[in-house]
């Protein structure tokens, strides 16, 4: 076999000339997808299913290919686990001859391998019968799932935690409601972070539930140049071996060239459902800034306008939300496109599957961006109470609800002609609960209620929200 001679690496643009802002302004806060993520992740998983490969075959009882000790398997396992910059550069020098990513990984394994004598009649093992998607498609999932369980999981439970925490602190503060962005029936601040942390907990569950497949099975899903060579091998089962119990993902038995990434799909449609809760989240805290229900802990030095000094802007939010949506887009894409592939093969998943750590990049800039902002908010009770103050029309519900209880004419009718559309103080209101025909305690139980105190089950269900882990 050719040897490649090492070539320095091209020396990399400036962060200021990045064509993409998460490899410029915001490189340092996406930097743990880097491991997950980048070509060269891919390279060091390509490594770690090539080295699998060579191993179970050694281990299958092929009359050419002696098994491989326990102490050089590990050996051989560390040329992935060592894997660095300097040898993704290597294989990258081989590409710029093969023009072949995955071929390149072989011819580098290859000459790896030279500095075992006793490996040598192993060389031609390495990605024996193996289409490029069979090594292309669990790394792929290994990179995914790495990235999901290392970096993704633990930012998003950080969010959900602070959430938890904001739903306990904020239990028992009220505020006023607004449908369609009219005011109504009281909340409270805690209970509505707690409904966000209950929705991104389940979001978080299911991201988490997804199942990443992969294949082994040759050029159409057959294992025809396996047969060929060995007839008698189980080769099915040796694949589901090192998919399963070396890689730890899922063996999928029925596939063309590619493995169909419907598992892909499903887990990108799952973080950008996860993802549109957060939108939601973002937008509605946007909105209790505006209200002034939040007020943010400013920063020094921090300038929110360059015209207006007193500006506090929710950026953020902002900026998570903005993030969220590009991350979307993109997951939406792949979501879309990677299950579809013309007869047994075709390049377009190729190209597509190189933006997974883009996409998944604005989502990891957006979820820091929002624990950022949730960790600057302060409730400003003054101004809730104000609000709640100024909104006695709200009691107009239990006042028609009791009224129906207790089967007076027409409670609907006569609370909306008095509050719909009209300013509702509390000595009117009250006037109106003193005329009513209402047992004595159940009237003086409604003269005693607020705006405030008209919560329902909010705390509590704040509360147990909150205490949940």
């Amino acid at each position: 076999m050719s040897s490649f001679s090492a070539t320095p690496a091209p020396a990399g643009p400036s962060p200021l000339s990045a064509l993409s802002p998460l490899d410029g302004r915001y490189s340092a806060k996406v930097d743990a997808l880097r491991a997950h993520l980048s070509e060269s992740a891919l390279m060091r998983c390509r490594v770690q299913v090539e080295i699998s490969w060579l191993i179970a075959l050694s281990q299958a009882g092929l009359p050419e290919l002696a098994p491989i000790p326990a102490a050089l398997q590990d050996e051989l396992r560390a040329l992935a686990a060592r894997f660095d910059d300097h040898d993704a550069q290597a294989i990258k020098t081989i590409e710029r001859v093969t023009n072949h990513d995955v071929k390149a990984v072989e011819y580098w394994i290859k000459e790896r391998l030279g500095q075992w004598p006793e490996l040598a009649r192993s060389s031609e093992f390495v990605h024996f019968a193996c289409t490029s998607e069979d090594i292309n498609n669990t790394a792929h999932g290994l990179m995914l799932s790495g990235a999901r369980e290392q970096v993704l999981v633990p930012a998003l439970q950080a969010v959900l935690a602070r959430l938890r925490r904001l739903a306990l602190q904020l239990a028992d503060a009220p505020m006023l409601s607004r449908t369609h962005g009219q005011t109504a029936s009281p909340t409270t601040l805690g209970k509505e972070m707690g409904n966000f942390a209950a929705r991104l907990q389940r979001a978080l569950a299911q991201l988490r539930g997804v199942e990443l497949t992969a294949k082994m099975n040759g050029a159409v899903g057959n294992y025809n140049a396996h047969l060929a060579a060995y007839p008698e091998v189980d080769w099915e089962g040796l694949a589901r071996d090192v998919v399963e119990q070396q890689l730890r993902l899922r063996f999928n038995p029925y596939t063309i060239q590619i493995e169909p990434h419907d598992s892909m799909a499903e887990l990108f449609d799952a973080v950008a459902r996860l993802n549109t809760v957060l939108i939601d989240l973002n937008r509605d805290l946007w909105g209790y800034i505006s209200l002034g229900y939040f007020r943010q802990r400013t920063k020094a030095g921090e300038i929110g306008s360059s015209t207006m000094p007193h500006k506090v802007n929710p950026i953020d939010f902002e900026n998570s939300e903005g993030n969220l949506g590009v991350a979307n887009a993109l997951l939406r894409h792949l979501s879309e496109k990677l299950p579809v592939s013309r007869f047994q093969r075709d390049l377009t998943d190729s190209t597509v599957l190189r933006n997974m750590g883009v996409a998944l990049g604005h989502g990891l800039l957006a979820y820091d961006s929002l624990q950022r902002g949730l960790d600057k908010l302060e409730p400003d009770a003054q101004r809730l109470a104000a609000d709640l103050d100024a909104a006695w029309e709200v009691l107009a519900e239990p006042v028609q609800t009791v009224m129906r209880r207790h089967g007076l004419p027409n409670p609907y009718e006569q609370l909306k002609e008095l509050t719909r559309g009209k300013p509702i103080t509390r000595d009117l209101l009250r006037a109106f609960i003193a005329e009513l025909p209402l047992p004595d305690a159940e009237r003086e139980r409604l003269l005693q209620l607020t705006p405030a105190a008209y919560t329902g089950k909010a705390a509590e269900l704040a509360r147990r929200i909150g205490n949940q882990e």
